[in-house]
């Protein structure tokens, strides 16, 4: 008879998508995508969006535990973040908590969002197919940029989007675009 199959469920280690790309120069946007995904699967994302209080005098045990574990999960995340971001990075943000860690990366990086934002927004707004065009190669590349545009944190209603598309066909297909 032969031994009993068991499975072993591991979870996940969706941490490793950390490690495929450190954060340098010039990926802040997805790597703050990847470092949220990480942390909302701990359930430490929290950390990124309030600030460690101080320790206050007296509190009762389940405010303190509250209160400590708000500490420890504060200098795991921070530890993460300095684990995947390049050398100079990591020198220059290893004494900060990981609350004001993110604050200072969305400080430097923003200005680098914003541009890339309005580089998105210059080049799909005048975008025109040409009568001869492929309209799913058309709409793929106006997709492409919305989906760009979404990944900057400005993301088009889905309503907007589909007039953009339309907008943007040549005008033998104005009787599709009326129906």
């Amino acid at each position: 008879m032969a031994p009993p199959i068991t499975v072993t469920h591991h979870p996940m280690n969706i941490r490793s998508i950390l490690d495929k790309e450190k954060l340098n120069h010039s990926n802040f946007l997805d790597w703050h995508i990847n470092i949220r995904i990480v942390l909302k699967q701990d359930k430490k994302d929290y950390v990124l969006e309030n600030q460690t209080p101080d320790e206050p005098p007296t509190l009762p045990k389940a405010a303190h535990d509250a209160w400590l574990k708000h500490v420890d999960d504060s200098l795991d995340v921070s530890s993460l973040m300095l684990a995947s971001m390049v050398p100079n990075l990591q020198r220059d943000l290893e004494h900060y908590t990981a609350f004001d860690m993110i604050g200072y990366l969305k400080e430097m990086f923003g200005k680098q969002a914003r541009t890339e934002r309005f580089d998105t927004i210059r080049a799909l707004h005048p975008m025109k197919m040409e009568e001869s065009g492929n309209v799913s190669t058309h709409v793929l590349k106006i997709k492409s940029y919305m989906d760009q545009l979404e990944r900057l944190g400005s993301p088009y209603p889905q309503d907007l989007a589909t007039d953009i598309i339309l907008n943007s066909l040549p005008k033998s297909y104005n009787a599709f675009i009326m129906n």
